[in-house]
């Protein structure tokens, strides 16, 4: 494992424990005591953790996001990562799925490569769907209000329009992933529209970026292990214990 991905693993490994002694992060690691402290010391100096005696404890311990950035910021971020998890999510859809596809930029994104006009989609995202017919998809939209700082169809009517679908597969966009939390959004409203469309599809992935692993917004929309995850970069043995991990390199 190079250094740099050790470190971002510590990293998220530190963010989901709290605090961690040098102990956990050798088995965890399979490194040498040496080799922990070189790194524990060289992120205390980036500001990504905290070093202590021992160990090292989190810098946003205890912080949980209320923020939702808009749809605008968030394209921005991770462009790459996010091409190549929404490439290969595309590649999952054969021809007699049922697909769901959750409001988000990495859902979004994930559209420019659905090539399966035999599958059927339905989605609650605003923008979503124009793309879906743009490409001559068959394509249906869920009913309800329109937020409009994520172009997302929210609220009872669309739950209530979820509840009366059963997909083949569900992709869903996250702003955290927690072992303890789960998968987390900032938006009450907007949780309980991706609990629904969880709850009513055989198989849901999460498309998240490494990033997102360690974070925890306000509402869990659904428990780690109710998905499986397609990310760009190896998760820590806690992650990859609960659920099923997918990780798709960038520029694959």
């Amino acid at each position: 494992m190079l250094t740099e991905e050790r470190r971002n693993l510590i990293v998220s490994y530190v963010n989901e424990k709290n605090a961690v002694t040098v102990a956990e992060l050798m088995e965890e690691f399979d490194a040498s005591a040496a080799t922990i402290r070189r790194d524990l010391s060289a992120l205390h100096d980036e500001k990504r953790i905290q070093k202590v005696f021992g160990g090292a404890t989190s810098i946003n311990k205890g912080d949980i996001s209320t923020f939702e950035p808009s749809v605008s910021a968030k394209a921005t971020l991770n462009i790459e990562e996010k091409d190549a998890i929404s490439r290969y999510a595309a590649s999952l859809i054969n021809d007699d799925d049922f697909v769901y596809i959750d409001s988000g930029t990495t859902t979004l994104e994930m559209i420019k490569y659905i090539d399966n006009h035999k599958a059927k989609y339905i989605t609650n995202g605003i923008v979503h769907a124009k793309k879906l017919l743009e490409k001559g998809l068959n394509t249906m939209i869920i009913g309800g209000r329109c937020k409009a700082s994520t172009e997302a169809i929210i609220g009872p009517e669309c739950i209530d329009g979820i509840s009366k679908y059963h997909f083949t597969k569900a992709f869903m966009g996250t702003n955290g992933i927690s072992i303890s939390a789960g998968y987390t959004t900032p938006d009450v409203d907007e949780a309980m529209v991706k609990e629904e469309a969880v709850r009513h599809a055989y198989l849901s992935y999460i498309l998240a970026d490494h990033s997102k692993f360690g974070q925890i917004s306000s509402v869990t929309f659904a428990d780690i292990a109710s998905c499986c995850i397609i990310t760009d970069k190896e998760a820590t043995k806690n992650y990859t214990s609960k659920t099923i991990i997918k990780v798709v390199p960038k520029g694959r």
